[in-house]
């Protein structure tokens, strides 16, 4: 595993990982947050559902994080009639060759968009469940691998039915973390058309930073320490969800996983080399609250899986936050750990 032996190293990963939350900024108005949780979710190897009501800029938010980096993209428009093959690939024969011959689908890319992703069969939304899991596809049992960086970003309307398939569960279980863009404040939305008024600033937008240096910012990512504590927090969070009275289904382990890969991801971000409870509490909502499915009761007293996640956090312990005796890069130095160490709020 590759490691970073100086702090210049970490400085210019820093600065790659700056330069491309500016370029999305620059085009998602307002909305700092789902900005860098959306590259909370790429640097941690996870992938994106972003759920949200139409024309709140879902599909813009995708293609401003695909357009910034400098790699392979490819927009997949769910319909009903998508088939599994459009999207893995399929063997076609060959007839100067005499063989079959692989056309590889549109999951072969490094950055994957799905768009309005519900609105496919549940058949074909299957075909992803490999490739977000395992990143390969296996076709007439061949096995081949998808690039690297991978990731997924799919969209959906939550508020339309007609025409639309629920995920299931196991493919919601796939994604780290789903995020809700929201209406734009007074200002943002002012701004919005001043900028977007003429022509889409998506347009402009020009690369900022490589595919080999979103690989080099993942394997940092891998180095941060995660103090025992730390993960013993993240197992009691999502223990609790499947011990809740108002929860029918809790996460599952690969929950705590995400949970644990995106915490460190958020403590890279911003410039640690180890993670914080604080890093797990910001996440939790984002990462367990498409997985979890509310009882009938508590669907009709109006309590959502977000409510519940929230009720959670203040329900559990938070463990001590450990102190940095130095810092050093990314991969240096041991978390020391006081009697009674401050709070980071």
């Amino acid at each position: 595993m590759t490691t970073y032996d100086d702090r210049a190293s970490l400085s210019d990963l820093t600065a790659t990982v700056e330069r491309v939350r500016s370029s999305v900024e620059g085009v998602i108005e307002g909305k700092p947050e789902v900005v860098r949780l959306s590259l909370t979710v790429l640097l941690a190897e996870g992938h994106l559902l972003i759920e949200d009501v139409p024309g709140v800029g879902k599909t813009m938010l995708a293609k401003a994080l695909a357009r910034s980096i400098d790699c392979s993209v490819r927009r997949i428009q769910f319909t009903p009639d998508l088939l599994p093959s459009d999207i893995t690939g399929v063997s076609i024969w060959d007839q100067q060759r005499r063989d079959f011959e692989f056309k590889p689908g549109a999951i072969f890319a490094q950055i994957v968009i799905g768009d309005e992703i519900n609105r496919a069969s549940p058949k074909t939304q299957s075909a992803l469940l490999e490739s977000m899991e395992e990143r390969q596809v296996t076709i007439d049992g061949q096995t081949y691998e998808l690039p690297s960086p991978f990731m997924v970003v799919a969209t959906q309307n939550p508020v339309e039915m007609e025409g639309t398939y629920p995920l299931p569960e196991a493919q919601r279980d796939r994604f780290m973390a789903r995020v809700s863009v929201g209406y734009p404040s007074v200002e943002a939305e002012l701004q919005m058309l001043d900028v977007h008024g003429g022509v889409s600033p998506l347009e402009d937008l020009q690369p900022v930073a490589h595919a080999h240096d979103m690989v080099k910012l993942i394997e940092a990512v891998r180095t941060v320490h995660v103090a025992e504590t730390v993960r013993r927090y993240a197992v009691d969070l999502v223990t609790a969800t499947r011990t809740h009275p108002d929860l029918r289904l809790g996460a599952s382990p690969r929950a705590t996983l995400h949970l644990l890969r995106a915490a460190k991801a958020s403590a890279a971000l911003s410039g640690r080399e180890y993670a914080l409870p604080d890093d797990v509490q910001a996440l939790a909502v984002a990462v367990l609250a498409h997985r979890l499915l509310p009882t009938a009761q508590a669907q009709l007293n109006r309590r959502t899986a977000e409510q519940v996640v929230q009720e959670i956090l203040q329900r559990t312990p938070v463990p001590a936050t450990p102190q940095q005796g130095g810092f050093g890069g990314l991969g240096h130095g041991t978390p020391v750990y006081g009697q009674q160490p401050p709070r980071r709020l």
